[in-house]
């Protein structure tokens, strides 16, 4: 197998690509939002207008750099270093459960490190898809014929899930579980065990979360958040009262109201809602057409893929289909279509790992479309 490409120029990658401009877009507009939703609770907590928004922008140069950096990787190297990189998400899942790991809001996710935090889960999401797109390439053809073939992947999975969980990360489990199973159904997994897979994940999954008074009022919140508008609905009703303030055309760029500690986690989990806010719906119809673009680009890259590296494929589908439910998961969040859960808004929301992962993935979706170029131009 050939483990690397041929010696390429960053802008022989880069050139000529769709995601490239999108992905610049999507992160400009983060960029803007978390400067807007962030700038009083800024200087409330740092006596520093400028905390969030400088810290923002360095981890988008940071992402910016890892999406170039990671266009110029072959699929054929980071298919050799899968099993590396998943044995260093375990460690670092391992270790944030520890009393190493920087405790935020009753919930460990992140580790400290001089000047920086890190969230291991936002690794291990990719990781665990490329271990199972790797997976996937070895053992594809005997886990279509023989249902065993699950056990090893759904171990593998099953304990990636249990670290998440206890950390606890809700929402990265979903995503993950979610996105394994959507590679898992695309590479043609037999019907039988699969329908099983998904019911035993929903029954372990949904047994968890109604194994605590906390999670369930989480859970329920969201059903009639009015009922209890200052307690477990605040944020909720905070959200909803967003958009409901920006009506059609929003109230302009900075003129959110309830970015002014009304809505907690403005500038993280809810700058959708800011974003409705400030721009209204046709501000976030357009946010979201533009997120379902890149999500129709990429599994459509994801087929043509097929035909040329099998690996690229899954990965390329997985990415997008993590993206989109990732982006799903926090909108529908914000919208009060879905309960509450800790999920950043990729390439929006504040936060480094998030962002920076996003731009690994970025890359690698370039990196496909490259691929696609150059073997139209060998055929």
């Amino acid at each position: 197998m050939q483990i690397s490409a041929p010696r390429l120029s960053g802008m022989s990658v880069l050139s000529n690509s769709m995601t490239l401009p999108i992905v610049l877009v999507l992160m400009f507009v983060g960029w803007v939002m978390v400067a807007s939703a962030s700038i009083e609770y800024s200087q409330y907590m740092f006596d520093n207008s400028f905390h969030y928004i400088v810290r923002h922008l360095v981890y988008l140069v940071m992402a910016i750099i890892a999406m170039i950096l990671s266009a110029q990787v072959s699929f054929e190297l980071w298919q050799k270093v899968t099993p590396l990189l998943l044995v260093i998400g375990f460690g670092l899942l391992i270790l944030v459960i520890t009393p190493a790991g920087h405790e935020v809001n009753g919930s460990s996710r992140w580790l400290r490190l001089p000047g920086f935090t890190v969230q291991p889960s936002e690794l291990m999401k990719l990781f665990v898809l490329m271990y199972l797109c790797g997976f996937l390439v070895r053992q594809g053809d005997v886990m279509r014929e023989r249902w065993f073939a699950f056990i090893r992947p759904l171990v593998v999975i099953g304990m990636a899930a249990l670290l998440l969980i206890a950390e606890p990360d809700y929402g990265a489990t979903v995503v993950v579980i979610a996105t394994c199973l959507a590679v898992m159904f695309i590479a043609g997994a037999p019907a039988v065990p699969f329908i099983l897979m998904i019911v035993l994940a929903v029954a372990v999954m949904g047994g968890w979360a109604v194994s605590d008074e906390y999670r369930v009022l989480r859970l329920t919140a969201y059903t009639d958040p009015w009922a209890d508008k200052f307690g477990s609905g605040y944020q909720l009703v905070q959200s909803l009262i967003a958009f409901g303030r920006g009506e059609w055309a929003g109230v302009g760029l900075g003129s959110s109201v309830q970015k002014l500690f009304y809505l907690p986690e403005a500038h993280t989990d809810f700058v959708f809602a800011i974003w409705a806010e400030e721009t209204g719906l046709i501000g976030s119809t357009i946010l979201v057409f533009a997120l379902y673009f890149l999500f129709l680009r990429s599994v459509a890259m994801g087929r043509k893929l097929q035909q040329v590296n099998e690996f690229a494929s899954y990965l390329v589908t997985g990415i997008a289909v993590m993206m989109a439910g990732q982006a799903f998961i926090n909108m529908g969040v914000a919208c009060g279509l879905l309960p509450t859960k800790g999920l950043t808004l990729p390439f929006i929301s504040y936060g480094g790992s998030s962002l920076i992962v996003s731009g690994v993935m970025a890359g690698m979706l370039i990196r496909g479309e490259f691929e696609l170029r150059r073997a139209e131009q060998d055929a």
